[in-house]
């Protein structure tokens, strides 16, 4: 009677020590998540940075700075590949596209 009773307190005990293990960490992901509402959210105002230098092209779409210079990236968020962020005028590394290659704006 002994012998039965240990084999049945043995066969028992990982489903239970599983259940309170799984009761556990659902406690402590609940708290989690209560903590994680109670945390500020702050917005940054979503503005790309060279808006008012954009032009829209035939073809390609958007394109910060100017699309004539061989560096252009033809991106809306990259001005170029030498001084991405600018500006364009009198900048010394300006190359003419349309005499590096034959493809028109």
């Amino acid at each position: 009677m002994l012998e039965t009773l240990a084999v049945f307190v043995l066969g028992i005990a990982p489903p239970l020590f599983s259940l309170w293990v799984m009761r556990k960490v659902q406690v402590r992901a609940r708290e989690n998540l209560i903590r994680a509402r109670e945390i500020p959210v702050v917005r940054i105002p979503s503005r790309t940075p060279f808006a008012d230098d954009r032009r829209y092209v035939e073809g390609i779409g958007e394109v910060t700075g100017d699309p004539t210079c061989q560096f252009n990236a033809r991106s809306a968020y990259i001005r170029c590949a030498v001084n991405p962020s600018g500006p364009c005028q009198n900048c010394p590394h300006y190359r003419s596209r349309n005499s590096e290659s034959k493809r028109k704006f």
